[in-house]
């Protein structure tokens, strides 16, 4: 129950103001995480931070999408980083491109979250990208959304983060879905944690 109330308390952070610029998000992160009573890490890591590492802010990884909702998608369970298999349904795709070449990213939305007062409208962009396991963390990073009410969005790939297991094997993340690894660098967002 702690893990999920931590979880639920970093997102209400993450998505306080969805106008936040890229900076603004980092340093709310940044103070998030040197919290104890919110952050993710370990007693020991708790000790020495001081700073999430960042790519810099690069307006290139800032970029507009078009939004196709997908309606009539199927329930499925999630894989996860542990047993625990969340129920998340494909809500909508989100197509745009960086460097003239054209990308594609699933939009997911967590069944459960649906029923949580203030979350109803909450979607889930999992990614990874040709950074991991070398700039950024192996498994992926995140994006935390709401649901469009346009059919562009942007997506800030600068407020690209870690999920939690990056930093600490005691929670359950989601395991990024095959369709939503990009052929590319996104080089913005959290690095990883631990070389």
């Amino acid at each position: 129950m702690k893990k999920i109330l931590s979880f639920l308390l970093l997102f209400n952070v993450l998505l306080l103001t969805a106008q936040e610029t890229s900076k603004e998000f980092q340093d709310t992160l940044n103070k998030e995480y040197g919290t104890r009573e919110d952050s993710p890490l370990t007693d020991e890591d708790f000790k020495v931070f001081k700073s999430l590492d960042f790519f810099p802010i690069n307006d290139k990884f800032i970029v507009e999408a078009k939004f196709t909702r997908t309606p009539k998608e199927k329930v499925f369970k999630m894989k996860t980083s542990t047993t625990r298999l969340p129920e998340y349904v494909k809500y909508g795709e989100l197509t745009f491109t960086i460097d003239g070449k054209p990308f594609k990213l699933n939009l997911y939305q967590n069944i459960d979250l649906t029923k949580k007062e203030g979350y109803e409208d909450y979607l889930f962009l999992p990614f990874s990208d040709l950074t991991c396991g070398k700039e950024s963390y192996i498994g992926g990073r995140y994006i935390d959304m709401r649901i469009p009410k346009e059919e562009t969005v942007t997506i800030d790939f600068n407020k690209a983060y870690n999920p939690y297991c990056a930093y600490n094997h005691k929670y359950s993340c989601p395991i990024v879905p095959l369709e939503n690894d990009l052929n590319i660098e996104i080089l913005a967002g959290v690095k990883k944690f631990h070389d």
